[in-house]
């Protein structure tokens, strides 16, 4: 195809920029004229394009091309394949007027090809530079193959476990939550985005998606303004703080307005207030369903309503390419609004590196740089410390050749496509080492009676009487039961979060067998499992944990690795307990006496968690004491200096999850009965001890008050320093 007169000028002007301007792929005037310079180039129609987003696999190639060539898109999502990215980026940068580069998305989420455990796994493992080196390997791997652009970290602050997407984040606190937010962005971007091997992070759902009411997906969001400042905003400001260039808007509202369409969220706190200089997108067809929420009567004023509100680029629904045009042309949408918003969007592209550099992929480093062996040795090692140790009673675990021959029964016993967890991007189910390959492999096949036992929501007798016949033969039983991938995640969100019927009824009749008994969940989120901890000896809490799934609960199963990982989501007792988290209000009649009706509990069910935020157990034992605090009183312009001893009163070298909360015992607003402030993982021998210090700002001791401005306010706080969020050493502190 010839190129018109045009194009060649264009391109002419661009390299002249290109080799005049000093560009450097950073934030600067240089970035800024190149930019400038080239939206006065661009008309209407090619502006529009920069800002829609089209689903590859939902339109076929043929179509793609047409949508770049007709409608100049900019941005696609789901290209599965080098060959197939490097076509459509061809085909922008040579048949194409202003020859805009592409961005590819794709969601990313915990491993590219090499699978890592599922976000809310990883967080266990309370180990921010692991978590950042899962991303920066991610980021390798997919950028290998042509992607520019991870849809995560997923930051949504989760306290119901019944929604299937908190599989995807951090938990339920806050604090943590910012600290992985940060750390995945780290992973994914680096320190310089033109760099071939990062890709561009995109913290979402902005705002306040883990709130969805009854924890259903896509649902309405009703909280206050204070909860939306003290919970679910923080972590987007600690991932733009730690250089997101893009956010994804939500699905929900927020209060009745929809976040794809929530000027207050998008232009005021996220891009007046936060400096955001990025660009946000809209979740999938989000945009368009404006439409079905009510909040507008049809897809020209969706578009309307979303680009004014602040979404810069749309992810399908198609309301920005058949509408944008109509409404700069009526004077309805300001061309101003349609050139600050490409402005963003080429700002990140630059960023990236993309007028330099399109970025392919490369087939030398996608045989290279995936699947490696350090990129496997990285998915075992955080696999074993995402692990939570639940219950050991009698110190069943670890085992040893006493226990052989062991039963190994179960309906994820074998499962290789259940461990990747939901959102496992280009992994394989042959990637996988299932439980069952890991433990032949440790103890040798002779060693091992393998059953089913039952399918996950399916019974048989059959099934049964075999399992039964296997763990009578043998001396030690481990239970592989849970969930499988598509029963968490997206879409994945369930009424009754406890064990399906049928492995209830498998684990009853094994358990009568009065052998000692393992159980190993895999699992996407917190179930409830209440007879299960009381009746069954021996619990790991595995989780979904990628392509060294096996090895890593093995490794743990027979002492190869001390467990150290802690909850970051509190198990319940029965689903109605949901939402379920520890740092809940005091209420003015908690409950505090048995047998008292009148306080804030269920007459059917005892207080509390089946198992605490920031619970888990170790083969180790560790002692707390000598806690200190200084100074007593402080202003809020010091710092709180805390020192507690943490012994190690066992023959086994392990590592301890330290965590410090606080208190603000009265306050202008009510404040929760606890809140993580900071942590500290710590490796002690055995026999000896360490000093751990916490050095906490006072400043951090302050929250939103009823003008949402953050103040830190005189009066006294209660400290704890311990292994969870249940229990620990106490002390005071005052500010003045």
């Amino acid at each position: 195809m010839k190129k018109p007169k045009s194009t060649l000028l264009f391109l002419f002007i661009a390299l002249f920029l290109w080799l005049n301007t000093g560009i450097t792929f950073s934030s600067g005037r240089p970035g800024r004229n190149f930019i400038d310079s080239l939206l006065q180039t661009m008309t209407i129609d090619e502006k529009i394009g920069q800002l829609i987003q089209i689903d590859f696999s939902a339109v076929g190639k043929e179509k793609a091309i047409e949508y770049i060539l007709k409608y100049n898109v900019g941005s696609f999502l789901n290209v599965w394949t080098p060959e197939e990215i490097k076509l459509l980026q061809e085909t922008a940068l040579k048949q194409t007027r202003t020859g805009v580069p592409l961005i590819f998305g794709l969601d990313v989420i915990h491993g590219y090809r090499t699978i890592f455990p599922i976000p809310l796994a990883e967080s266990c493992s309370w180990n921010p530079k692991l978590v950042e080196k899962s991303a920066r390997i991610a980021a390798i791997e997919a950028s290998a193959h042509g992607i520019h652009w991870t849809f995560a970290p997923m930051v949504d602050i989760a306290r119901d476990a019944r929604w299937g997407r908190i599989a995807e984040g951090a938990g339920e606190d806050t604090y943590l939550g910012c600290v992985m937010a940060e750390a995945r962005v780290r992973g994914f971007q680096g320190n310089d985005l033109s760099n071939p091997t990062t890709i561009v992070a995109c913290p979402k759902h902005y705002v306040a998606y883990g709130a969805c009411e009854g924890g259903k997906d896509y649902n309405t969001v009703d909280i206050s303004p204070a909860t939306l400042y003290q919970v679910y905003l923080p972590p987007f400001a600690a991932a733009i703080n730690a250089g997101a260039l893009t956010v994804m808007s939500a699905f929900n509202e927020i209060n009745g307005i929809p976040a794809s369409a929530n000027e207050y969220t998008l232009r005021e706190i996220l891009k007046k207030r936060w400096g955001f200089k990025g660009f946000v997108v809209s979740d999938y067809n989000a945009v368009a369903e404006l439409v079905i929420h009510g909040f507008v009567p049809d897809k020209q004023n969706a578009a309307l309503k979303a680009i004014t509100a602040g979404v810069d680029m749309e992810m399908m629904g198609f309301s920005y390419l058949k509408n944008l045009k109509m409404l700069t042309e009526s004077g309805k949408l300001p061309v101003a609004i349609v050139d600050s918003t490409v402005k963003r969007i080429l700002y990140v592209k630059y960023e990236l590196g993309l007028f330099k550099n399109p970025i392919y992929g490369s087939e030398k480093r996608r045989k290279n740089e995936t699947l490696k062996s350090e990129f496997i040795n990285h998915a075992r090692t955080i696999a074993r410390e995402s692990i939570v140790l639940l219950k050991n009673k009698n110190k069943l675990l670890p085992l040893d050749e006493s226990s052989f021959p062991v039963a190994l029964i179960g309906p994820l016993a074998a499962s290789k496509k259940d461990l990747l967890g939901s959102w496992s991007c280009a992994g394989k189910p042959e990637d996988v080492i299932s439980i069952l390959e890991a433990l032949e492999t440790r103890i040798g096949g002779k060693n091992i009676l393998y059953a089913k036992g039952c399918e996950i929501e399916r019974w048989s007798e059959k099934d049964l009487k075999k399992a039964l016949r296997v763990a009578r033969k043998a001396k030690t039983i481990i239970l592989v039961l849970g969930e499988t991938r598509e029963m968490s995640g997206e879409g994945g969100s369930r009424a009754y979060i406890g064990l399906t019927e049928s492995q209830l009824r498998l684990t009853k009749a094994i358990t009568r067998l009065k052998k000692p008994v393992v159980v190993v969940l895999v699992n996407g989120r917190p179930l409830a499992i209440p007879w299960i901890a009381q009746n069954i000896p021996a619990i790991i809490e595995s989780w979904q944990l990628g392509i060294q799934h096996g090895p890593a609960v093995v490794d743990v199963l027979f002492g190869d690795c001390n467990p150290s990982g802690k909850l970051t989501v509190s198990f319940p007792k029965a689903t109605g307990q949901e939402p379920l988290y520890y740092n809940h209000k005091m209420t003015g009649r908690p409950p505090i006496k048995p047998g008292n009706r009148f306080e804030s509990k269920y007459i059917d069910l005892q207080p509390g968690p089946l198992f605490p935020f920031g619970y888990g157990l170790s083969y180790s034992k560790f002692i707390y004491s000598e806690l200190k605090i200084y100074p007593k009183v402080l202003r809020p312009t010091d710092t709180l200096l805390v020192t507690v001893k943490i012994t190690n009163d066992s023959d086994i070298p392990g590592k301890e999850i330290v965590q410090l909360y606080i208190r603000d015992v009265s306050a202008s607003l009510t404040r929760p009965v606890k809140e993580l402030k900071d942590f500290k993982k710590v490796y002690i021998r055995p026999h000896e001890h360490k000093i751990v210090t916490f050095r906490l700002p006072v400043s951090t001791c302050g929250f939103y008050n009823s003008k949402m401005e953050w103040k830190v306010e005189p009066g006294k706080f209660k400290l704890w320093v311990g292994p969870s969020s249940a229990e620990g050493l106490t002390g005071e502190f005052e500010i003045k």
